[in-house]
């Protein structure tokens, strides 16, 4: 990255691209971009935050460039067709993917950790961002999710953070192969199971990862990343997980309304720890943030206090309110893991859920969406109900030959209660409609920072 170009964001407001537009922006480079979303007049407050800070904004019609000596930072997967897209090719502005620019940040910095696996990353991201902060470290974060520890007056949405010192923290994606650009000194590989890519090209991807690492941190519970980490015989390996040869290891478990106790067992020492995030899966994103942090010189104890006082990132299990005695939950669970992650916090607990999913694709659909209705199937209850409306989509060209139908009527089919209401304004109604005392509402889904609003107007329904 050159402090002295100037970097244009197509699709500034993305949970990608957000953070890394600040990161550059506060690195002394000149930032602009333009967003679907703000043409379409969605996430306002976002986009007038993004202003605040310096970073201008135009219409997604290639008015924002004007000179080759621009820099486009745009999705690989963003036709020629773009008129931003367009304009940088007739300009002759370099082109990079938002990866690319990333990776040439990170690889760059003196210390770094990056965060990869199907499920928890921005979780685990978020906590050892916390922990080496709070160590007074004052490390840069990349993550895809606003870090509530980090939201004040001036970081309303805080899924960045740039700091002085040596570290560099961030998600990587295996989504589109850009997890091979990273080169960390720790790789934390949480868990590898279906789904945007097929589990062969993921074995390929996670392995390459682990093996480019000086340190790797390694989830001992599942079995997908067992099999790939054990026979690479790995120096400064370390694993974390529930089972007794995990080198971080979680062991008397108490599950907490909002949180959970257990007792931490590293380097020949136990430690009593509490979190305020709930959930079996934020005890093993803490084990893994906990033993990421402590490869970068932090020690177990500090690691301890540190992650006690994360309070979690938007949109996971994110509780809205409760009104008439039923909660609303904002959760950003899309693939088979996270979701079953969710359901099974919740189910921790007695009341019945009603669980609200919006696809975030067609092609997810297509790729994993059997998956995603066994997941359904097996952990909602007789008394549960599953409603699904037509997945994301804010336009482009796609196959929508299959679509959210296929979900419920395989959940039906396995003796489930579940709905397809193609409008998400009534499954909203349909959900009203269903509430009753002790109920608990879930908002799934990812792609759609409306969902987040389409939540707290339910709450405020069941106010009424």
């Amino acid at each position: 990255m050159h402090k002295n170009k100037s970097y244009f964001f197509c699709g500034v407001g993305g949970s990608g691209m957000l953070p890394l537009a600040n990161i550059v922006r506060d690195a002394g480079a000149s930032v602009a971009g333009s967003d679907r979303a703000l043409d379409q007049g969605r996430l306002g407050p976002k986009f007038a935050w993004l202003q605040s800070l310096g970073i201008d904004l135009f219409p997604q019609d290639g008015s924002g460039l004007i000179s080759g000596d621009q820099i486009l930072i745009a999705s690989a997967a963003i036709e020629d067709s773009v008129p931003d897209v367009a304009k940088a090719n007739a300009l002759g502005c370099t082109r990079m993917t938002r990866a690319e620019l990333l990776a040439d940040l990170f690889n760059a910095a003196p210390r770094s950790v990056a965060v990869g696996g199907t499920s928890g990353k921005s979780t685990v991201t978020g906590m050892i961002g916390w922990i080496l902060t709070d160590a007074g470290r004052d490390p840069t974060i990349m993550n895809g999710a606003v870090m509530k520890n980090f939201v004040a007056d001036h970081a309303r949405f805080a899924s960045a953070r740039v700091g002085q010192g040596e570290a560099f923290v961030s998600e990587v994606d295996e989504s589109d192969g850009s997890i091979a650009l990273f080169t960390p000194e720790v790789a934390v590989l949480n868990n590898v199971s279906l789904d945007h890519k097929s589990l062969d090209e993921l074995r390929q991807l996670f392995g390459d990862f682990a093996k480019k690492a000086k340190a790797c941190v390694w989830n001992a519970d599942d079995a997908e990343t067992a099999a790939l980490v054990v026979p690479m015989a790995l120096q400064d390996a370390v694993s974390f997980g529930f089972s007794a040869e995990a080198n971080f290891r979680a062991t008397d478990i108490t599950d907490l309304p909002l949180g959970s106790r257990f007792t931490l067992h590293a380097m020949g020492e136990a430690y009593p720890v509490t979190l305020i995030v709930p959930g079996r899966h934020n005890i093993a994103n803490a084990l893994a943030a906990i033993a990421a942090s402590v490869a970068l010189g932090v020690s177990v104890a500090q690691a301890v206090r540190s992650v006690e006082s994360f309070c979690g990132l938007a949109r996971r299990f994110d509780i809205v309110g409760t009104a008439n005695d039923i909660t609303v939950i904002d959760d950003f669970g899309h693939n088979p893991d996270k979701i079953a992650a969710t359901v099974a916090t919740l189910k921790a607990f007695p009341g019945r859920i009603i669980a609200f999913f919006q696809p975030h694709g067609y092609g997810p659909i297509r790729v994993m969406g059997a998956e995603l209705a066994g997941v359904f199937a097996d952990n909602l209850g007789a008394d549960d109900h599953l409603i699904l409306c037509d997945p994301v989509y804010f336009g482009g060209t796609v196959d929508k030959s299959i679509g959210s139908q296929s979900i419920t009527d395989a959940v039906a089919a396995a003796g489930g209660n579940a709905e397809y209401i193609p409008s998400r304004e009534d499954c909203g109604n349909r959900m009203v409609e269903l509430a009753r005392p002790g109920d608990r509402i879930v908002i799934m889904g990812a792609r759609d920072d409306t969902l987040s609003a389409f939540a707290a107007g339910i709450l405020q329904r069941l106010k009424l």
